[in-house]
């Protein structure tokens, strides 16, 4: 059985894996990776370091989507 942590998504609290990366965890919420920003402890992680970045208990995990328009 997986270790679960306590995480904060866009103000609300959420469980998740223990040991999961930011990729995975995106992909867990079915997101598209293009047009998604993430950002840990309001520091933006670029997605080039969404496979090596561990999700920690406790982080605080702001998901943005872009949104094309005029």
């Amino acid at each position: 059985m997986a270790t679960m942590i306590t995480i904060w998504l866009n103000d609300e609290s959420m469980s998740c894996e223990a040991e999961q990366t930011v990729h995975q965890f995106v992909m867990q919420l079915d997101l598209p990776i293009k047009g998604t920003a993430v950002a840990i402890n309001q520091r933006i992680v670029a997605a080039s370091e969404w496979p090596t970045t561990v999700i920690a208990d406790g982080d605080q995990i702001a998901l943005f989507q872009a949104i094309a328009g005029g």
